[in-house]
């Protein structure tokens, strides 16, 4: 797993079947990834579930929130509009789990682990966490460094 003095590596996924996003496009701001294994599943959704609750406290420190797994565009976009998600969920579809393997936490099992990143301004990972996959990380970790390293 990536540690934090560590370079993030760039990466394009899509968002929607047809529009993408690219990590290098929001350079300045701190960015929170949140990798996890698979929508519709209980943990995950209560992790994004936090996320999205917590959306507007990151949203006071420009940080922009990101969540990742293996699961297609399509399947990103019916999980967000049944769940009300008001943050992107990105496909590390194709090539299957390419992300998350450059940030070093791809589960044998075929998906994403349960790691949280974030990412400042200059593209520098400034904490890393990885959870068991069966376990909620919270936000309060990430929150913690997100305050410490920019102010509102």
């Amino acid at each position: 797993m990536l540690q934090p003095g560590t370079k993030a590596p760039d990466f394009e996924l899509h968002v929607t079947p047809d529009q993408s996003l690219k990590l290098s496009d929001l350079a300045g701001s701190p960015v929170v990834l949140i990798f996890y294994p698979a929508d519709w599943s209980p943990v995950c959704g209560d992790e994004i579930a936090l996320f999205n609750q917590a959306k507007p406290i990151f949203e006071r420190y420009q940080a922009q929130l990101l969540g990742i797994s293996v699961d297609g565009a399509w399947c990103h976009t019916a999980y967000s509009q049944a769940n009300h998600i008001h943050f992107p969920l990105l496909a590390d579809f194709e090539p299957k789990g390419a992300v998350s393997k450059s940030y070093g936490i791809y589960s044998p099992g075929g998906t994403a682990g349960r790691a949280l990143f974030l990412i400042d301004g200059q593209g520098i990972i400034q904490y890393a966490h990885l959870s068991p996959d069966a376990i909620n990380p919270g936000a309060d970790g990430v929150l913690e460094k997100l305050k410490e390293i920019h102010q509102p």
